[in-house]
């Protein structure tokens, strides 16, 4: 049934003045959140299931010899899809910076906190692995209730020893996986199988990690979305009444009433069973509307749901809307602002991939030798001298010519003919740049200097040549 009672017509209440997950006098009250049950549970069952896949699988994956994703931030190596990022590439991460933000501004204004219910590492950690240990140890909620007020009996001792070890070694092996990330699995393996003498800061390293996951675990848990992280806090300037969010339909559920067969005229399809509140991982009511402790997780709507289906009535009182949506009585739709979003999306995506892809594996700079002018070379030739610096991104030595493009003159080398870049490496030489002197008909003349690996041009650096200063 519904109402022409609007959202600011809801019984007023305190919400707003203090999270769920602390009292009056400020202290932490744990949430004891059942475990859902539906077609969004299970989605994302399987959407986690991957995630975990993917993450245990990736640092072992290898492209031309190189792991798919590393980023050694001690020894400034970042090796993204098999390619090596130098310091040189660095512009390509200022990028990739810029593109994240403008995609979570972007992707949160029009889809909401989808990130967060669904794919967000601290969720489906806590929601999808530990928190579902944790009901396999001590039981369901109801059952975790009764044993937090047996605090100190032997099944208290035992149950909590059991969870907070699994806690541990769990956190142990995400920690594992998540150094390998960090310094590979070839080191990580080392650190395994030799001494620990011989590896104490990373065994250190191991065990910090180790202790930071179990801690965000086994007690911040919900805290760490409600409380630490900043995503979470810029959802008020992120969202607006556009946005895709998981919302209660107060205009079909107000006014709410216990179910009855025969229900009052004047009440909604709420029925007030807290259903709802009961399944949030973060304590919330739903139904006092948007809130930034929403994770966006749907287990409120699956909960619903059931009860909805269990007393006859139309599902979906909760469910992913937009606020003028519930309140216009408007399905969800793809909106032009949404498409115009998406679009923006993909362009940012294709432009970032576009640089990845088009990175050169081979690339260097050339610098004139400060302090020094032109030189005469007989009479009727000038020359420079130059520095090339060049960087091998690839897992072979790469010989290479320097010649010089559009200007009728060469390339001496001191060095040889060809210069050797190591495999990731990198190599230099000094060389001159002779022109005719009718050529050089200004101060400064700029030159093209190729960069060939056999007949193949890897690369055209650009440089200036430095002429007389009365050259008319």
């Amino acid at each position: 049934m519904k109402t022409n009672q609007t959202q600011d017509q809801l019984p007023t209440s305190n919400f707003r003045d203090s999270l769920a997950t602390v009292d009056s006098q400020g202290k932490r009250q744990w949430i004891f959140a059942q475990q859902p049950k539906g077609r969004f549970y299970n989605i994302r069952t399987i959407v986690s299931t991957a995630c975990f896949i993917l993450f245990l699988v990736l640092p072992f994956l290898r492209i031309s010899g190189r792991p798919v994703l590393l980023f050694n931030i001690p020894n400034a190596t970042f090796i993204l899809f098999g390619k090596v990022f130098w310091p040189q590439d660095f512009f390509i991460f200022g990028v990739t910076m810029l593109t994240f933000i403008v995609f979570i501004i972007l992707f949160t204004a029009a889809f909401g906190r989808i990130f967060c219910g669904w794919v967000c590492p601290q969720t489906l950690f806590m929601e999808m692995l530990f928190r579902r240990l944790e009901y396999l140890v001590e039981g369901d909620a109801a059952a975790q209730k009764v044993l937090a007020r047996e605090r100190w009996s032997s099944k208290w001792v035992r149950k909590k020893l059991t969870k907070h070890l699994v806690f541990f070694l769990v956190s142990f092996l995400i920690a594992n996986v998540f150094l390998s990330y960090v310094i590979g699995t070839d080191a990580l393996f080392a650190i395994i199988r030799e001494p620990v003498s011989m590896h104490v800061g990373g065994l250190m390293a191991i065990l910090a990690f180790s202790g930071i996951f179990y801690a965000v675990y086994a007690y911040f848990r919900e805290q760490i979305c409600t409380v630490i992280c900043p995503y979470g806090r810029l959802q008020g300037v992120l969202l607006d009444r556009n946005s895709m969010i998981v919302a209660y339909d107060y205009k079909r559920g107000e006014k709410r009433a216990k179910f009855r067969k025969d229900p009052l005229p004047e009440t909604g399809d709420c029925i007030d069973c807290f259903q709802c509140v009961k399944v949030c991982p973060t304590g919330i009511d739903i139904r006092n509307g948007t809130q930034m402790e929403c994770v966006g997780c749907t287990a409120c709507i699956d909960a619903c749901n059931a009860m909805m289906h269990a007393v006859g009535r139309m599902p979906d009182l909760i469910r992913y809307a937009s606020e003028n949506g519930i309140a216009e009585d408007r399905p969800l739709r793809f909106s032009g602002r949404m498409k115009l979003y998406s679009v923006l999306l993909v362009v940012l995506t294709g432009l970032l991939s576009f640089l990845l892809v088009s990175r050169k594996n081979v690339d260097g700079t050339i610098v004139r030798a400060p302090g020094l002018l032109y030189q005469e070379r007989g009479a009727d030739s000038l020359s420079n001298l130059y520095t090339v610096k060049m960087v091998n991104k690839t897992l072979a030595d790469i010989p290479v010519t320097l010649r010089l493009e559009d200007a009728p003159g060469n390339i001496v080398n001191a060095a040889g003919e060809q210069v050797l870049v190591p495999k990731e490496g990198q190599g230099q030489a000094s060389f001159f740049v002779v022109l005719p002197n009718t050529y050089v008909h200004d101060r400064k003349v700029p030159v093209k200097v190729g960069v060939y690996s056999g007949k193949e041009k890897i690369v055209e650096l650009k440089t200036n040549f430095m002429g007389p200063f009365n050259k008319q």
